[in-house]
Order: C-alpha cells, then sequence, then structure tokens
C-alpha cells in the first residue's frame, strides 16, 4: 500500500425488524470506535463509501442501519449490495428478528408507533415490515433471533462472533497522584501508597516511575512482588467477567502521594501485563508532571 493510499474499507450493514435491538448493536459498533449512521437512505450508501474512500486518514470502519424504514432498500438491494462488494474489502449484513409476541411487547413497553403502522395496528406493521425485508434476510452473514437476548447479551453475541470486526473492550490504565485528586472516570482504583516511597531517597526523587531504578525501589520488594502477582491475578479473573457484563472500555487507577513515582511504576508493569492478551489498552500518566 502506497503512502497516499487508504487503509482498506469495512462496512457493517444491520438491518432487520424494528423493535429487534437494532440500535443496539449500532451502539456496540459506536462503542468499539466505527463511524455509525442510523436509518441511512439506500440512495446516499454508494455516495458514502466512494467519499469514505478518498480520505486517507480515515475513518474507514462504518456501521450502518438500514431497513424498511426507506422504502427505495428492497427494490434497490440486489445491484447496491454487487457494488458495495466492490468498494469495501469486508462487508458483513448482520439481520436482527424477533418473534411477534415479543415484538408486540416491546413496543408495547416502549409506547412508540411501528414505523410502517403510523396508522393501523402493529401488527400489521410487522407483517408488512418482514415482507419488505425478506431479501435483505436471504443474504445475511448472520441471523441473530433476540427474542430471549437482554441487550448485553446480544452485546456479547455480537463481540464473540469469531467474523466480528468489533474490537474487544478497551482498557485505560493511568497512574494519578492522590494529592491531586481523585479520578472520576475510574471503574477500578487501586492505591499503591502503602509500597516504599522512593520521594525519600536523594538519588530518586527527581526521577519518576519511568526510570528503572525508581521502579526497583519501589516493587523489588516482598511487598511489591507479593501486590503484582495478587493485582494480576484479580484483573485476569475480573477483566473476562466486565466484558461479559457488556463493558465496552474500562478505566483502572493506580494512585500514589504525588502521581510520579510508585503508581506510575505500577502502572507500567500493569499495562506490560494487559498488552500481551486479548485487550486493546492505552496507559496514561495523568500527574507525572506536576
Amino acid at each position: 500500500m502506497s503512502e497516499t493510499s487508504s487503509p482498506p474499507l469495512t462496512l457493517t450493514i444491520i438491518t432487520g425488524l424494528s423493535g429487534a435491538g437494532k440500535s443496539t448493536a449500532l451502539n456496540v459498533f459506536e462503542d468499539a470506535g466505527f463511524l455509525c449512521i442510523d436509518n441511512l437512505p439506500v440512495f446516499l450508501l454508494l455516495p458514502l463509501l466512494d467519499g469514505m474512500a478518498r480520505r486517507a486518514d480515515g475513518p474507514h470502519r462504518l456501521a450502518l442501519v438500514m431497513d424498511a424504514r426507506d422504502a427505495e432498500l428492497a427494490p434497490a438491494l440486489a445491484g447496491v449490495l454487487k457494488e458495495v462488494r466492490i468498494r469495501a474489502a469486508l462487508v458483513q449484513i448482520i439481520f436482527l428478528e424477533a418473534n411477534d409476541t415479543v415484538l408486540l411487547r416491546r413496543y408495547s413497553q416502549l409506547r412508540r408507533a411501528h414505523p410502517l403502522a403510523q396508522v393501523g395496528l402493529v401488527q400489521d406493521g410487522i407483517s408488512s415490515e418482514k415482507k419488505r425485508l425478506a431479501g435483505f434476510r436471504q443474504v445475511a452473514d448472520r441471523v441473530i433471533d433476540t427474542s430471549s437476548l437482554s441487550p448485553t447479551e446480544l452485546r456479547h453475541k455480537l463481540l464473540q462472533h469469531d467474523a466480528s470486526p468489533v474490537a474487544a473492550m478497551r482498557i485505560n490504565v493511568f497512574s494519578f497522584g492522590h494529592k491531586h485528586g481523585l479520578p472520576s472516570e475510574a471503574d477500578l482504583l487501586f492505591d499503591v501508597r502503602f509500597l516504599p516511597n522512593p520521594y525519600y531517597v536523594a538519588e530518586l526523587k527527581e526521577k519518576t516511575g519511568l526510570d528503572a531504578p525508581v521502579a526497583a525501589h519501589a516493587l523489588d520488594n516482598a511487598s511489591g512482588s507479593q501486590f503484582l502477582v495478587h493485582l494480576f491475578a484479580l484483573l485476569d479473573f475480573l477483566l473476562p467477567e466486565f466484558e461479559q457484563a457488556g463493558k465496552a472500555y474500562l478505566t483502572i487507577a493506580v494512585g500514589c502521594t504525588g502521581g510520579k513515582h510508585r503508581s506510575v511504576a505500577v502502572a507500567e508493569e500493569l499495562h506490560r501485563h494487559l498488552a500481551g492478551g486479548k485487550w486493546v489498552v492505552k496507559l496514561f500518566h495523568r500527574d507525572i508532571e506536576k
């Protein structure tokens, strides 16, 4: 690929019956960093893909909801999909459905009109929608029945599929200093002020936890070694549980007094441990320059 060429374009089309969970599915892709558009008219699809292909700086992962609200979708489907597969390196069509009883109950709970039954019965709208989308269901790569799925279970089903282009849960690891304030965004917070403090060692005071002698002073001891063993074991258990529960991202904060020595060293070790696995991990040191 040349310097001026664009990364390959991936496209996920989410379609299916109204009330089956399309908005929930689109949120999963949005959390994974996709450019997401709801209710895109079919006549805009090819111009959109052409415009994205010309952009060298992205975005190049696109997720769209296209469904029976667009009356022109079904007649244009075959020709449009042929052109789409020429333009995109990966095309995935996900069709969501549920049984009529569940759809009727969901509409009753939401107190919203069915898009194809603005005047009339919801059941009539469901029947019309099934007929209009029959062709889309036949060409779908995945058909998911959400009748018995909660939003969290649907998210998990989308994430765990082998062909899914959705990234795994994203993890932010950052160090901070307690004297500069607690981080409001932390999901998990670990206080490491019990570790030996390099601040009180003259030759280490002006260094940071990024320096090997500082990290060694804080961690190369019984407390530091045991803490890392227990911390890694805890997170190895917790992270899959959080992902299973539907977490799109998780923020882990590590704090010491000033945010310069011990917390930085521990956050670095934590990042090294997590970055070697399935997780998308980013590392930040909030107060290291203060």
